[in-house]
């Protein structure tokens, strides 16, 4: 028998065996729990039909594991519609899928199906200008929230003073109160006077013995944090009012007239997009905008505080593997103020998230959406490792977008977070409650990946990566921020901030042809610059970045050591473009081929006395016209020093950068200097023209 021969006979007995397929499960609106999951529509007795739940497709998957079915893995289809739910569905170790029979819970062809931690309200009436409705469960105690949208938006609660622009454009004057003065006070142990960090004095007509004060939160902001605190008491003769925990730095730390404002009091519900929630009625209030009706709007307010958790035991050895969540979008959130009030340091760093994953490894988020939530929207926590997050939309955020590994080191490699990636994901507008959260964050966590990600309209930093102070042992390292596209940071709103943001020593980290522009802190202090190496921040290459209209410098290192930045375009900081504030006795970076674009005269900033940097084969030129100066010397003197010396001054020959259009000629000088053009336009999302373009929309 010849081989053709074997061959035809092989494929046909090929041909007659059953090809194994992954489990299929069907989720609906029409479905019931008590059916077998296995039709997606009911069937014409209404006696089977799909599952009502993603939780009880959880469940029946769990069981089949359990008596050793699932192994081809499974499907769950979900389809077009809301499920609603009031706590988090949690995934454990035993609802894994395996490396080739992955567990997949996905949105039916189409279907943009909604997991919604909110609750629908209805039964408004007209109260002159307002909307109201009923409540019993808030009357009760039973129901309490700080979020509210209609129709798919924000809306704002009562808030004096108004904000022009509160969740957005740079604040004017009029948006918040300013303090009087710090409240000083006497510490028993030493008898020594202290700004206090729990009281403050407010200025005449600002504050008032208000009916519901006991219920209003007082947002106040320092230099890169807001504190949301509760009044305890209102010393209305002396001006003194008192917050029932403090804050994390005394009040007056960094100006003695802080700004703040207060939400959730009656008398402040005065203009249209603002809501008010009387406990103690049981009533919820609200002042419609242009064209709503309450017959037609969609009110939602929140009930969950996460929507979606894996919950892995790292210690033990059990981890939550390969699921994957595909199409499916999680929808509002909660997020209480604790009894004492908020404060965190930095970054809201101790506020979860909605999807959240603990000891998790290969686990998928893909075409997914995370929005209208109280908190941040996702955070992959302890023990997870090598998992994604791709092609995500993660918007209106009322804290960060996403958060990798948490503000301690892990006890074991197991409890480690690492090596997880978050690509070409479009995180968008966040900080709407907690204004110092974070586009993505990434704390004690090493080889993660963030790039070609579109991050903007955040209140502080767009990147953060590493969370140690100084030179102690790394504890974040060979995190890679790549081909970001960073853009409208801080927004006029807090300082100390940066497009890309590092802490610590972290060697193999690169920021490597990221995009940042438009980053803006608050005027009356410092600190809004595009890449910001902070306290000891080493050994990272920053390198193909194009920062440009920064406020205060589009590079600033604090303090560190050996950082390489090199092949840079830095353009039109309002104030100096290059900024270096401590004086140390090693070398702090090496600062070579970059281009330096600017119109203010204005090149370098704070402290370059003891000459501890390399710097040279850079391209200086300042359309200003003004005699350029390198921190008070002229060239030749800062040449005789040893700097700059192949240097150039002159026109880089970019194409248009005046309409952002940062092209080299082909005759540029920079190119002598062994400059390397790099295509910035690869920066932020790719894929599908639809995708792409929502950045542009």
């Amino acid at each position: 028998m010849n081989l053709s021969r074997l061959a035809f006979i092989f494929s046909v007995l090929l041909s007659t065996v059953a090809v194994a397929e992954p489990m299929r499960l069907f989720v609906s609106p029409t479905g019931n729990d008590t059916w077998s999951g296995t039709l997606s529509e009911p069937s014409p007795t209404k006696t089977d039909g799909p599952l009502a739940t993603v939780a009880a497709a959880r469940d029946k998957l769990r069981a089949l594991k359990q008596q050793g079915g699932l192994p081809e893995g499974a499907v769950v289809t979900i389809a077009n519609g809301v499920y609603r739910i009031e706590s988090p569905i949690v995934f454990t170790p035993e609802d894994s899928g395996a490396l080739n029979a992955p567990i997949v819970y996905k949105n039916a062809d189409g279907a943009s199906p909604i997991i919604s931690g909110g609750r629908a309200i209805s039964g408004w009436r007209r109260e002159g200008e307002l909307w109201a409705a009923d409540l019993p469960a808030a009357r009760e105690g039973a129901w309490s929230f700080g979020s509210l949208w209609v129709n798919g938006e924000r809306r704002q609660p009562a808030r004096t003073p108004n904000a022009a622009h509160p969740w957005g454009d740079e604040p004017t004057d009029a948006d918040t109160f300013n303090m009087a003065s710090p409240f000083e006070e006497t510490n028993p142990a030493d008898g020594q006077k202290a700004r206090s960090g729990t009281k403050f004095v407010y200025r005449e007509g600002d504050l008032q013995a208000w009916p519901d004060l006991d219920g209003a939160l007082v947002t106040i902001y320092h230099s890169w944090e807001t504190s949301i605190m509760r009044v305890k008491n209102l010393d209305t003769a002396n001006r003194v009012v008192e917050f029932t925990g403090g804050a994390a730095w005394a009040y007056g730390q960094w100006q003695p007239d802080q700004r703040y404002y207060i939400e959730g009091i009656r008398t402040a519900l005065d203009q249209p997009g603002e809501w008010y929630l009387d406990r103690k009625a049981g009533k919820l209030y609200y002042w419609p905008m242009s064209g709503e009706s309450p017959d037609t709007a969609e009110v939602v307010a929140p009930v969950a505080k996460q929507l979606l958790v894996l919950q892995g035991d790292a210690s033990a050895g059990k981890f939550v593997e390969h699921l994957r969540f595909e199409g499916l979008r999680f929808e509002h959130t909660d997020y209480a103020i604790e009894p004492q009030g908020h404060s965190d340091p930095q970054a809201a760093h101790s506020v979860n998230a909605a999807v959240e994953t603990a000891a998790a490894r290969r686990c998928t988020f893909e075409r997914c959406t995370v929005q209208h939530v109280a908190n941040y929207g996702v955070w992959f926590r302890a023990g997870s490792q090598h998992n994604a997050l791709r092609q995500c939309e993660v918007f209106d955020l009322g804290a960060g977008g996403v958060r990798i590994g948490e503000t301690s080191d892990p006890a074991t490699p197991d409890a480690a977070a690492g090596h997880n990636v978050v690509d070409n994901c479009f995180i968008q507008d966040g900080g709407r409650i907690f204004r110092g959260a974070v586009g993505v964050w990434i704390g004690r966590s090493s080889f993660n990946q963030v790039m070609h990600n579109e991050i903007c309209d955040f209140r502080y930093t767009g990147v953060s990566v590493g969370w140690s102070w100084g030179y102690d042992p790394s504890s974040a390292h060979h995190n890679r921020i790549e081909l970001n596209h960073i853009h409208h940071i801080g927004r006029g709103q807090l300082n100390d901030m940066g497009g890309i943001y590092t802490l610590g020593v972290s060697p193999g980290t690169a920021l490597i042809g990221n995009v940042i522009h438009d980053v803006s802190s608050h005027p009356k202090l410092y600190g809004g610059w595009g890449l910001y190496t902070d306290e000891g921040s080493s050994h990272i290459q920053l390198r193909n970045n194009l920062v440009y209209k920064v406020r205060t410098g589009s590079f600033h290192q604090h303090y560190g050591q050996d950082n390489w930045v090199v092949n840079n375009i830095l353009a039109y900081s309002e104030t100096p473009q290059i900024v270096r504030s401590r004086e140390e006795d090693h070398n702090s970076f090496i600062f070579e081929r970059n281009i330096v674009l600017f119109d203010n005269g204005n090149l370098l900033g704070s402290t370059w006395k003891n000459g501890n940097w390399i710097i040279d084969h850079n391209l200086y030129w300042d359309t200003s016209g003004k005699a350029l100066e390198f921190s008070g010397r002229t060239l030749e003197q800062w040449r005789a020093e040893g700097h700059d010396l192949h240097s150039l001054v002159a026109d880089p020959k970019l194409a248009n950068p005046a309409a952002r259009d940062f092209h080299l000629a082909p005759d540029s000088p920079a190119l002598s200097l062994g400059f390397q053009p790099f295509d910035y336009s690869k920066a932020g999302l790719y894929g599908e023209a639809e995708w792409k373009s929502k950045a542009r929309k």
